[in-house]
């Protein structure tokens, strides 16, 4: 089992950066593949990005590609979110989770992972 727990959340005006980072406890880090969520209120919860267990591999939302950029450090046992030029349409929650059983690759479906955390508030003003 891992435990998870998303930081820096926060309100930003359009066009800032902000960077998420989420930290895992409980088994074997690199065991798991990484990858990003969100949840507008009203809406169902989307995919934003992955990254495969060593991080050689990385997917991206069409919404967010080339503005957004995941990454891993699996000696430190954290994904980040680095995410530039924000638009008032990234207003979401923010969720990590960790897909176990993706050997190579990434999932962009939800219910590929197997632990999530508990969220973070990312709000971006116009």
């Amino acid at each position: 089992q891992v435990q998870l727990v998303e930081s820096g959340g926060g309100l930003v005006q359009a066009g800032d950066s902000l960077r998420l980072a989420c930290a895992a406890s409980g088994r074997t880090f690199s065991f798991y593949a990484m990858g990003w969520f969100r949840q507008a209120p009203g809406k169902e919860r989307e995919f934003v990005a992955a990254i495969s267990r060593s991080g050689g591999l990385r997917n991206y939302a069409v919404s967010v590609k080339g503005r957004f950029t995941i990454s891993r450090d699996n000696a430190k046992n954290t994904v980040s979110l680095q995410m530039n030029s924000l638009k008032p349409e990234d207003t979401a929650v923010y969720y990590c989770a960790a897909d176990g059983s993706t050997d190579r690759g990434t999932q962009v479906q939800s219910v590929a992972y197997n632990y999530w955390g508990q969220g973070t508030q990312v709000t971006v003003s116009s």
